[in-house]
């Protein structure tokens, strides 16, 4: 596969259900990595999401049925050639997030499967988040020169410091499904995608008999203190920029594509 063909495949989806439930799926044949394109694609479909007074709740997932994010694309990553490239990209990421955090409905997150860097941010950027015993974690950043810069305030956020910094230092290492339930990233961990689906298709319904004012003002609720993130993320995003032009973190993302 080129590197062109590479960034360019994937897609976002949305679908509204008559209760007002909007389904936002994302989907690329390589575990559902994130090019800079479906960033910007999904970013603007949670925020249009947001802003569409016929939802009422927002359901996130991906496609497929083993892998719920890759995280970065690394065809894009190696082809970042200057600093203001690496900000743009990275600032992808932090776009999701901020879209997540700023939409005024409530986002339940569907976590399906093995979740890897950007993957785990989105996870922790969610309202509520399901997921099976296949979704195990990992921030990988470390491993290819980088560092989770800029999912680090979402997960943080969700799991706190310390198993925050577990997953960043021990980059290499996949940590369970319960594991991260335990952490709180997942509110609940099923044996199957069809239990899983039940499940979330239980919530939805109820939270769209739900005031949504209640449900935005409670959002706000959740989400204070982080105001700052627009400013907070895009110097995260620029960390990373810096450090992937490095001979180190190109050596390092080569050698990972070869695994």
């Amino acid at each position: 596969m080129s590197k062109e063909k590479a960034t360019e495949q994937g897609n976002v989806t949305i679908e509204i259900s008559k209760k007002g439930v909007a389904t936002i799926e994302f989907s690329h044949p390589l575990s559902n990595s994130l090019p800079g394109k479906i960033l910007k694609k999904l970013a603007n479909t949670i925020t249009e999401a947001g802003e569409d007074e016929t939802i009422k709740l927002i359901v996130l997932k991906s496609a497929g049925e083993r892998a719920f994010c890759a995280g970065a694309s690394f065809d894009e990553l190696i082809s970042i050639e200057d600093l203001e490239v690496g900000k743009v990209f990275f600032s992808g990421f932090a776009n999701v997030i901020n879209a997540a955090r700023k939409c005024p409905k409530l986002i339940i997150g569907r976590v399906q499967g093995k979740a890897v860097g950007g993957g785990v941010g989105m996870a922790s950027a969610v309202d509520y988040c399901f997921a099976t015993k296949f979704a195990a974690v990992k921030l990988s950043e470390l491993a290819v020169g980088i560092g989770p810069f800029v999912v680090g305030p979402a997960v943080e956020r969700k799991i706190g410091t310390s198993a925050m910094s577990q997953l960043a230092i021990n980059a290499t290492e996949w940590y369970s499904a319960d594991w991260a339930r335990e952490k709180g990233l997942y509110a609940d961990v099923f044996d199957s995608v069809e239990d899983m689906d039940k499940a979330i298709d239980a919530l939805a319904s109820k939270l769209s008999k739900s005031n949504p004012e209640a449900m935005r003002l409670l959002k706000q609720v959740f989400w204070e203190g982080t105001e700052h993130w627009d400013t907070l993320l895009s110097d995260r995003a620029e960390m990373s920029g810096r450090l992937v032009l490095s001979d180190f973190t190109k050596n390092a993302i080569n050698a990972f594509k070869k695994k």
